[in-house]
């Protein structure tokens, strides 16, 4: 009797993972071209029929949501987590953590190994650069959602959850320039990332329209860590013409921020006014008078987005759905 072709077959003898194999055959999840041509050639070699694909392919939903963010000990993304767990936990959904740690290349492992694990859906505050991918992973039908940052191109088609980084850096700026600060100190987030480009973006519009030379030796360019808050520091220490007002794109920045201050044996607002977009909780032991802060919404964004979740996977709603929280400073 002839033997029943499966795909533990053709994963060997193609060399790949019987759930890549489960992948490419099912045209669902994520698998390189070159991959993808390969299995479908042994599949053909092997005379692999269609009517065996439902007795040897074991579909079915894992219940695990992959969530991948930058920095997994940030408050501000934890909050969201657990707005998301909050949500999606009532229809028996568990969550899998990743921390990106800002890094493309362990972002795109991290991405390629959710999709081993079958997860449902994957929700990503990405790292940038890994764009292609993530719109490959959405179009071949796992639910992705981006929280806190876009993609550089094709949002359109995706769900996201966002902030309307934008103003929230524009009315920062437009306070300090309004306290009559004009050496203003910029400690940049990511540019590799929307929330980097358009809180700067903010910035320098709120600058321009202000008239406000601005001055690239006050722009310190950073990657949202608290190191980086830190080294901006002293880097503003060592100018000749010190910054009076220190404007930090995240809430992690801002603690290096305020803890190198401290270091220095230098105080807020006496030496440095601080405005923060995020709220961080080193900063309640500093005088109120010396510092502005973005309120943020990260536990309501997170519920937003597991509702989005339950929309994909239960309801079967089809997106997307684009949400934009609307920023607010807090004094």
């Amino acid at each position: 009797m002839k033997k029943n072709i499966t795909i533990k077959d053709i994963a060997r003898e193609a060399g790949v993972s019987t759930a890549t194999v489960s992948r490419v055959l099912s045209n669902k999840g994520y698998a390189s071209d070159d991959i993808r041509k390969k299995v479908l050639a042994v599949a053909k070699q092997l005379n692999y029929r269609q009517n065996s694909i439902a007795k040897s392919l074991k579909m079915h939903k894992t219940n695990l949501i992959g969530v991948i963010i930058p920095d997994i000990s940030n408050p501000y993304f934890m909050k969201i987590s657990k707005g998301i767990e909050d949500v999606v936990q009532e229809k028996g959904y568990n969550l899998l953590f990743m921390s990106g740690d800002e890094n493309p290349h362990k972002e795109e492992k991290q991405l390629k190994l959710l999709l081993e694990h079958r997860v449902d859906a994957i929700i990503i505050a990405t790292s940038g650069k890994n764009d292609e991918l993530i719109s490959s992973i959405h179009e071949n039908d796992t639910p992705v959602i981006l929280i806190d940052r876009k993609l550089e191109a094709g949002n359109e088609k995706m769900d996201f959850v966002v902030e309307n980084n934008f103003e929230g850096a524009y009315q920062l700026t437009s306070y300090l320039i309004r306290q009559k600060h004009k050496l203003i100190g910029v400690v940049n987030g990511s540019l590799n990332v929307s929330t980097g480009v358009e809180r700067f973006s903010g910035y320098k519009k709120a600058m321009e329209d202000y008239a406000i030379v601005q001055r690239d030796e006050l722009i310190f360019n950073g990657d949202f860590s608290v190191e980086d808050g830190r080294k901006a520091i002293d880097y503003f220490m060592g100018l000749d013409q010190r910054p009076t007002a220190v404007l930090s794109f995240n809430n992690t920045m801002s603690t290096g921020v305020i803890l190198q201050l401290d270091k220095l044996g230098l105080t807020i607002p006496d030496d440095m006014f601080l405005a923060s977009y995020g709220e961080t909780e080193v900063a309640q032991l500093i005088n109120p008078k010396g510092k502005i802060s973005v309120k943020q919404s990260p536990y309501k964004m997170g519920v937003k987005v597991g509702e989005i979740i339950l929309d994909r996977l239960v309801l079967h709603v089809t997106g997307p759905t684009q949400e934009v929280f609307n920023p607010q400073l807090e004094k």
